[in-house]
């Protein structure tokens, strides 16, 4: 049996090998976790080099240079060379600010910013609201106070002449709501 290479069969064995390249640039690393984790992405920058454990195309991650010569404890250069890496873990540990997170930022940072707006405004609405009624309780008390002589209405809709008890009971109250809404 003699095989026949025909166009059909260059483009299967073409998107094969499209689908095997991309298969092979997959990431895979351990997660915080400690599971593995696959990924077309690289992993987050907290992830350290060593908990990577298959980058695409055989790249890696930049490394710093290792020295040549270890300085001598006691040398200047050994305070230097101490202190360098410490720098950078410090560099690596602090957790950068992604696309999405800034984004994630922006939108919090909104939603605050709207949260206290509508604080501010029931405040100042609960503000007027106390002024106004300040405003109509001392004129309310005024008329009290003036002797002239004041008609309610009971529960069966009769109107009745406010007597002197009356009047103190009700200068009472008025004096209690200025004392609360009156600051």
């Amino acid at each position: 049996m003699e095989l026949k290479i025909t166009p059909k069969h260059l483009l299967l064995l073409l998107a094969g090998w499209t689908f095997a390249l991309s298969a092979a640039a997959q990431w895979q690393w351990i997660g915080k976790d400690g599971r593995k984790v696959f990924s077309d992405r690289p992993p987050p920058t907290d992830i350290q080099d060593k908990d990577i454990l298959k980058q695409p195309g055989g790249r890696g991650r930049a490394k710093a240079p290792v020295a040549a010569t270890e300085p001598t404890e006691g040398t200047p250069s050994a305070a230097a060379a101490t202190a360098a890496p410490a720098a950078k873990a410090a560099k690596t540990n602090t957790p950068k600010i992604s696309g999405k997170d800034a984004e994630l930022e922006a939108k919090k940072k909104k939603l605050e910013e709207e949260e206290a707006a509508k604080k501010k405004a029931d405040d100042e609405k609960v503000a007027k609201a106390r002024a106004d009624n300040c405003e109509r309780t001392k004129k309310a008390m005024v008329t009290i106070q003036s002797g002239a002589r004041i008609s309610t209405t009971n529960t069966k809709g009769e109107r009745e002449i406010m007597d002197d008890s009356g009047r103190a009971a009700e200068s009472k109250r008025l004096q209690a709501i200025i004392d609360s809404d009156c600051k």
